[in-house]
This record gives structure tokens, sequence and C-alpha cells, in this order.
């Protein structure tokens, strides 16, 4: 697998950490920057504000089904004023499928998030956003596997960091350092900030690679690290079982893909944390593995593929050949 990276068979991928049983079975990195250097896995980092949430949860400073609205009477009124927006919850924008009209995969979209992105305040971005609207060749959510209709849309969870603010009286980088990367060990990281001042809990923040693969078992483990409770067994059942259905191949959680894969008659389940460029923290939880994948693919035509190729060619059939697995 080296080797084909190095020839530039998976175009710029930049590490590939592997643990199994909570062991490192597999270290490489193929630039400049190796075990230190920082990675912007873009959205990656969504999954890391489903722990957020969870950790402001167990705590009892927030609630599931929270309407999201009702945070910022302050900036009320809002545009399109609609009773349905107000009852947006926590756990619509956790699976990406509130009713406001917001798809990062339509370049029309009014909330796509490249139009945020020019704009100082992107708390006020989401409110203003209208009701989507089902044309007749869209599955409406009541008519959706789990009663949910998918749409990504990277506002929703950027708008759960002024939330989390809102809810626990702490700022979110702070809280995030207090109650998970404190515990985890984590010291090195880069957030990134919106321009109205909250951490940007949409993505981007930038975290080692072999930090990233503590999350990853963290979530393996049920939410214990060393033995010690970060989060609840119960919160992190909930954010790997699937609230949205994607297309045929995928369901989604709580801001995690979860995903099948056929690999030489056997199947292997995955629950991702998944970034542009093809960047993902793959959990495969009937190996008791994790997979920490970082790249530069950003250009690259179907970087995700490309990554998904890397596990399906090499890391599934290592781990079908190791002595834990069998």
């Amino acid at each position: 697998m080296d080797a084909a990276i190095k020839k530039g068979d998976f175009k710029q991928i930049t590490s590939v950490l592997i643990s199994q049983d909570g062991k490192l079975v597999h270290e490489a990195y193929f630039d400049n920057d190796g075990a230190e250097g920082l990675r912007n896995t873009r959205s990656v980092g969504k999954s890391i504000t489903d722990m957020l949430v969870g950790i402001a949860i167990d705590q009892g400073k927030l609630k599931l089904d929270a309407p999201v609205f009702s945070y910022f009477p302050e900036k009320h009124p809002v545009r399109y004023p609609d009773p349905r927006k107000e009852k947006i919850t926590v756990e619509d924008f956790l699976t990406m499928s509130s009713l406001l009209e917001c798809d990062d995969q339509n370049q029309f979209s009014r909330g796509n998030e490249e139009a945020m992105y020019l704009l100082e305040d992107w708390t006020q971005f989401a409110l203003d956003l209208p009701v989507r609207g089902f044309a007749d060749w869209v599955t409406k959510p009541q008519d959706s596997p789990y009663g949910r209709s998918f749409s990504y849309c990277t506002a929703g969870p950027t708008m759960l960091g002024p939330v989390l603010e809102k809810a626990t009286g702490e700022k979110t980088d702070q809280f995030a350092a207090r109650t998970l990367f404190s515990p985890l060990g984590i010291t090195k990281v880069k957030w990134q900030y919106t321009p109205a001042g909250p951490a940007m809990t949409g993505g981007g923040i930038g975290l080692r690679s072999r930090d990233l693969l503590k999350l990853g078992e963290l979530y393996l483990n049920g939410g214990l690290w060393n033995g010690k409770r970060v989060v609840s067994a119960g919160w992190v059942k909930q954010s790997l079982s699937p609230h949205a259905k994607v297309d045929d191949d995928t369901e989604y959680g709580y801001l995690w893909w979860l995903k099948s894969f056929k690999q030489d008659g056997a199947t292997y389940r995955t629950a991702m944390m998944s970034g542009s460029g093809g960047n993902k923290v793959v959990l495969i939880p009937e190996q008791r593995a994790v997979v920490v994948i970082t790249t530069t693919n950003f250009q690259v035509r179907q970087p995700h593929a490309i990554s998904e190729k890397l596990l399906t060619d090499y890391v599934f059939k290592a781990l079908s050949r190791s002595p834990q697995a069998r």
C-alpha cells in the first residue's frame, strides 16, 4: 500500500494510520509535515461537533429536541418567517435533515456553504434561510426512511457551535479542550473561527493524524478512553445508528457516515468521519479497527472513491488476513 501511495496511485495521500484492538499497527506519512503535522481534514470535524453536542447533552446542558432558533432571540425577526423553522431541533442539524433550503451539493441552493462564507454572521445566514420545497420527484420526509429527507448542509452543524456556547456558557473551543481533547491527551489543535468569532464547528479543525486516530478509538470503544468515560455509551450508539438515508449504499447517523463495503465475499460495515478531499477516519467495529486517511486531494475528481479504493484494495484485505480478524 505504501509503495502504491508513493507511486501516486492514490494521488496526494498525506498519511495512513491503522489501529486494531487499540494498538497502532501501521503508521506512514507521505508529506513533509510528518507525525506532528496538523491535518485540515475539512468536514471530518463535523463528527467532533457530534461528540461535543453529546457531552453537553450528557451533562444536562442541552437537549436533542431543543429548538435551535430559540437560542437566538436577539437575531429575530428572521427572513422568511415560518412556524416550521422555529421547530427545527438540534437533532435535525445532526442528521442533515432540517427543513431549511440548504444543500452544499447544489450550487443553486440558497444555503450552499459557499454563499455562507461570503457573509460575516453565519448564524444569521442559517436563520434567514427559507423552508425547502419538495418537487413531485423528490421524496418527502414523511415518505423517507426514518422520516427524514437528507440534504448535506454545512450551515447546520456550523450553527451548533453558537448553540453550544449558549447552552454551556463556555466558548466552544474551550469546552472542547476541557471535556474532549484534554481527557484524550490532545494538546495540539488549530481551530478555524467564523468572522463573528465562534469556533467553526462545520469542519476545518487542524489535528495530528494520531489524534484523529484517538477520536476514532474513543467511539470504537463506546465513549471510553483508557477506562475513563468521556462520552456516554448511549450517545455513541445513537450517533452511529442510522437516522437518515443518503443513497442505496449509505446512511447517516449524527454527523457520521454509515456505509458497508463488500470485499472478497465479506462485508465490512463502517462508520466514517469524512471530509473534502477524501479525508477519513473509518471505524470498522467487527474488525475492532480504526483507519485514518488524510489527503490533499481537494482538486481531484472523485476523491472519496480514491480513499475508499485504498480501503478495499489494501486495508480490508490486510485486516482479513490478520490473526486478530481470524
